[in-house]
C-alpha cells in the first residue's frame, strides 16, 4: 500500500490531515444553500460542521432552514462509530423524488449532541449546493455529499457538506491518480477555513 502524502496548505487553507481523530462536531457560520429544480431546500448560517482526519467537513443543517416539507423519512438506517444511528430521508421537489439523500442522527451520541435533529445532504442529486456562495462539487465515490467548497478546477481546494463513502474502483488509488493526490478512501485534501 502506497504512503499517504498531503498536499502543504496554502495561506487560507486548511489540511484535512490536521484535523482531530476522533471527529468533533462545531458550530458554523458559513452561508449553506442547497436548490432544487428552482426551490431552495435549505438555506442557513446555523450549521454544524463535523471534521475528522482525513475527511472533507460535514454540514448539518437545522430543520428551521430547511423546507422540511419535501423530506419524508425512509427506511434506511446507517450507524457512524462516532456519531450513533442515523436515519434517512428522500426528498421530493417539483415531482423528482431522490431517495436516501439526507440523513440526521435523531440521538446521537454526547460528544456530537448538537447534531440531534440536524440534517445533512449528498451533494450530487442536486442542482446546486453551495457553501459561501461556492459550488460544491461531490468527490467521486459511491458516496458524496453537499457542502463545503469541492475539488476546483486547479485542484487546489476540496470540499463537501457531509461525506463518507469510498471509491468505486477495485483500485483505490485509480481516481486519485487521475487527479494527482490520493488517500486509502477518498480524496481529501485541502478546505478553505470557516470565517
Amino acid at each position: 500500500m502506497r504512503p499517504v502524502v498531503p498536499d502543504t496548505a496554502r495561506p487560507g487553507q486548511e489540511s484535512v490531515w490536521d484535523y482531530p481523530r476522533p471527529a468533533i462536531a462545531q458550530r458554523s457560520d458559513r452561508h449553506v444553500l442547497i436548490e432544487h429544480r428552482g426551490v431552495t431546500l435549505a438555506d442557513t448560517r446555523h450549521s454544524v460542521r463535523t471534521i475528522e482526519t482525513s475527511h472533507p467537513p460535514s454540514y448539518y443543517i437545522p430543520p428551521s432552514d430547511i423546507l422540511m416539507s419535501a423530506l419524508r423519512r425512509s427506511t434506511r438506517q446507517s450507524f457512524c462509530e462516532w456519531k450513533g444511528n442515523a436515519v434517512y430521508y428522500d426528498v421530493e421537489i417539483a415531482g423528482d423524488v431522490l431517495r436516501d439523500v439526507a440523513w440526521s442522527y435523531p440521538s446521537p451520541t454526547p460528544a456530537f449532541a448538537a447534531l440531534r435533529d440536524h440534517i445533512a445532504f449528498y451533494a450530487g442529486p442536486f442542482d446546486g449546493c453551495f457553501v459561501d456562495g461556492e459550488r460544491v462539487i461531490p468527490q467521486p465515490g459511491e458516496f458524496t455529499a453537499a457542502g463545503s467548497p469541492p475539488i476546483s478546477p486547479d485542484r487546489s481546494r476540496a470540499c463537501r457538506v457531509a461525506a463518507t463513502g469510498r471509491l468505486p474502483h477495485d483500485d483505490p488509488y485509480a481516481l486519485a491518480r487521475q487527479y494527482g493526490r490520493y488517500s486509502v478512501h477518498r480524496i481529501s485534501m485541502l478546505f478553505t477555513p470557516s470565517a
